[in-house]
């Protein structure tokens, strides 16, 4: 998404900051497997629990400034803002509600081909290419869950969405992780057919024979419950993440990259975006995430700067609404600091998520909701429509930095909703009547 008049021959900076699972509520699809998910609402749950168990309102005056209540109203957030923003509201443009295919798919790459499901369905497929990788294959216990070479599960993740993500998982004093014939090479032959986001290669030591720790999990899955395990405890994990086949030369950090402008990828940012020649600084901690943005884009001249916050996507898996909103207001401190260091023309600083992660909601997964999109820095204020997919958040970054964004795999540059009022119920927003020198003007009414 973009505004017009955003073209400069000047290139400066975009620094791109997302929320984590940070919804603004639930699309039309997000009850496919969850009923209940049709009423989630990560930013309002945020908000209201906040007032109930702390007494008062989370205090985000850089999110009430970049026009968070604009797009998602809430008594709680600031009506209007002095600020150059231009808000709006992104569909997620990939199946599911995944954190690797959200940014893999907000920097461009065409997920369209990825699909949410059970390795259940697709037994037969991944037993032939493993059986002419040479491999020995058969039926736990008559379950859809895969034996390799008397050592290997192929199964459903049951930590993730159901469908989103297979794991290849074994002890590594039943085999080792590299090698020919070793975890990782049997999960890369399940990569080659499998149609999800991700296939995860998990090596570790257990307290058991991992066929024990295998259990139904959500939406028909079957899977090994990995924590129970004792992998995570036991020391000398190893993980190995193999996306669905992607073109990095076509997403917005090597095409920036390609292009002579320096690249700086920052928190979960670093683990899961492709780019040779980024700067990373991976960390989970909210403190340093913020402290590496900010030391990034202090430096002298133009830049792509990406961060993820991630510990606002823990505390919605941990279903624990306050400590989320104790990270917003962290948060918010850092947006503060980070506002006026881009004062540039060309400067652009975007904020959005990936997903929601309703903490409210009563499961520990991640919920399908839109997510926000605040464009800090544009020429042209207001409301912008509704994108499709995330990746126009990266058509827009694109933009910014004086590159094309037809040379992203995908993506567009929308332009301002032309009319005014305030948003409906329901449908896209619409701008509010003017931009003037004392911030948004009222509103019209449409009703109470």
């Amino acid at each position: 998404m973009t505004a017009a008049g955003t073209d400069s021959d000047r290139t400066g900076r975009v620094v791109i900051v997302v929320i984590d699972g940070f919804g603004i509520g639930a699309m039309p699809d997000a009850g496919a497997l969850r009923p209940g998910d049709l009423r989630a609402d990560t930013c309002g749950h945020v908000l209201d629990h906040a007032r109930t168990a702390l007494g008062r309102p989370l205090r985000l005056p850089a999110l009430g400034a970049l026009g968070l209540g604009l797009v998602h109203p809430h008594p709680d957030l600031a009506r209007s803002t002095r600020l150059p923003v231009a808000v709006g509201r992104a569909a997620l443009g990939y199946p599911g509600a995944d954190t690797f295919a959200g940014h893999q798919t907000m920097m461009g790459a065409d997920f369209s081909r990825v699909t949410v499901a059970r390795l259940g369905d697709h037994i037969e497929e991944v037993t032939a290419a493993l059986k002419a990788a040479g491999h020995r294959v058969t039926l736990l216990e008559g379950k859809p869950v895969l034996l390799v070479d008397d050592a290997v599960l192929v199964h459903d993740n049951l930590e993730a969405d159901p469908g989103i993500n297979w794991n290849a998982s074994a002890r590594l004093d039943d085999l080792p992780f590299g090698g020919p014939h070793g975890i990782l090479a049997i999960a890369r032959t399940v990569r080659e057919v499998a149609p999800v986001a991700r296939v995860i290669a998990v090596g570790g030591h257990a307290d058991g024979p991992l066929p024990s720790y295998v259990r139904d999990g959500d939406g028909g899955t079957v899977g090994l419950d990995t924590p129970a395990t004792g992998f995570y405890r036991n020391g000398g994990l190893e993980v190995r993440h193999l996306g669905a086949r992607i073109d990095h030369t076509r997403q917005l950090p090597d095409l920036a990259a390609r292009a002579g402008i320096p690249v700086t990828l920052v928190g979960k940012a670093a683990d899961i975006l492709a780019c040779d020649a980024a700067v990373r600084r991976p960390a989970v901690a909210t403190a340093d995430v913020l402290a590496a943005t900010l030391d990034a884009v202090r430096a002298d001249g133009p830049s792509l700067v990406v961060s993820n916050v991630q510990e606002t996507d823990l505390a919605g898996h941990q279903q624990d609404a306050e400590r989320y909103g104790a990270v917003l207001e962290q948060l918010d401190t850092g947006l503060a600091a980070l506002i006026p260091l881009l004062t540039a023309p060309t400067d652009r600083l975007i904020i959005t998520a990936d997903h929601g992660n309703d903490p409210t909601i009563g499961h520990a997964y991640h919920t399908r909701e839109y997510v926000p999109v605040l464009i800090h820095g544009t020429r042209d204020p207001g409301y912008l429509q509704d994108a499709n997919s995330l990746a126009d958040v990266g058509a827009t970054a694109a933009r910014s930095l004086g590159l094309s964004p037809n040379d992203l795999a995908t993506g567009t540059v929308t332009r301002p909703v032309p009319v005014v009022g305030r948003r409906s119920a329901g449908g896209p927003p619409r701008p509010l009547r003017h931009w003037g020198r004392n911030g948004w003007a009222q509103p019209e009414s449409t009703g109470p």
